[in-house]
């Protein structure tokens, strides 16, 4: 297949080298707005991968490639474009969350999307984290009897440049929103109502740029599921994520294993025995490289999208939600979020 792939900094690199070493891609098209940046990619991509195929061309010059399938690793404010773009232009399209800065706008995609015959696939890599799709099975086969709570968290190792977070849209946007999109995958409900709490204990430019360094909320689902969901910026031991359910018949979890980043203050105990993961790339390494690989499925037409626009939305609504709720220090119900 040839694949195009717009946008080249650390994630659009990262996804480089995956789609390089993948054998269902022939060709690799690259492209980034920075003069340059795509040659030096494809320099280390020639001399990682020698069987690679490798061509640069402009943004403008992308579409017009012949092209089966598009990556779209753009900065945020790029990505509702490339969607568009690829939509109208009849090439399935992958892109990195957020499908869009604004909720007015990810709802027009969705709109776009359902009009549409050129699938869409967002890059939720939960869903395709083999513990998450354990936990999801164990849901779904009964195993634990009915599901009554749920622990959900997203606990960075470190923050992330001051400049970022005035872009952010929020820690419940940038990083609670793999939670409520990982949260509707395990269970298959619909989250009906949050209420959303914030604080600061570090750095000044979380407050200076509107945001919150540590966030926490009390969701609870369409069958009256309750979830508590915790995100922060510090999490110095390494990088955090898991889920844990809870049933009738027992409590199963994802991301608990010895890269865990905590310790136990219980005598005689070894585990975690680490090492720790200290970002998220390196914690879902094998979900990135299953998406991708996944996408090539939809490119094709063998399988439908397995995170739409539409499904994108509903954690971005869940994200207004808890941003609304974290504001107005209140309850706020999801039909008070606009949707399709």
């Amino acid at each position: 297949m040839r694949i195009g792939l717009v946008g080249l900094g650390r994630i659009g690199a990262f996804h480089a080298e995956t789609l390089s070493g993948l054998p269902a891609v022939d060709t690799l098209v690259i492209t980034d707005a920075r003069e340059g940046v795509g040659d030096e990619v494809a320099a280390r991509l020639r001399a990682g991968h020698p069987q690679a195929r490798v061509e640069v061309v402009r943004p403008e010059e992308l579409l017009a490639a012949g092209l089966d399938g598009l990556v779209v690793a753009t900065a945020t404010n790029g990505h509702a474009e490339w969607i568009r773009r690829g939509i109208e232009g009849g090439v399935p399209t992958f892109c990195e969350k957020p499908v869009a800065g604004s909720l007015a706008e990810t709802i027009e995609l969705a709109r776009l999307e359902s009009e549409s015959e050129t699938p869409v696939h967002i890059g939720h890599q939960r869903r395709f984290d083999v513990g998450f799709r354990r936990v999801r099975e164990a849901v779904a086969s009964g195993e634990l009897g009915f599901v009554h709570t749920i622990r959900a968290n997203t606990h960075d190792q470190a923050p992330p440049p001051a400049e970022f977070i005035p872009t952010s849209g929020g820690i419940f946007r940038d990083c609670g929103v793999h939670d409520f999109d990982a949260i509707r995958f395990v269970t298959g409900r619909e989250i009906a109502s949050v209420y959303a709490v914030g604080a600061n204990k570090g750095a000044d430019f979380f407050t200076e740029g509107g945001d919150v360094d540590t966030g926490a909320a009390v969701l609870t689902l369409d069958d009256d599921t309750l979830v508590l969901m915790s995100t922060t910026r510090y999490n110095g031991g390494g990088h955090d994520v898991r889920m844990e359910v809870m049933g009738e018949r027992g409590t199963i979890t994802a991301g608990l294993d010895h890269s865990l980043a905590m310790t136990s203050a219980e005598p005689d105990v070894d585990f975690p025995r680490g090492p720790q993961r200290w970002s998220f790339m390196e914690r879902f390494l094998p979900a990135y490289r299953a998406e991708l690989t996944a996408f090539f499925e939809v490119a094709a037409g063998r399988a439908p999208s397995p995170c739409t626009i539409a499904d994108a939305l509903e954690a971005f609504r869940t994200a207004e939600a808890c941003e609304l709720s974290r504001a107005q220090r209140r309850p706020v119900a999801l039909t008070e979020i606009e949707g399709l």
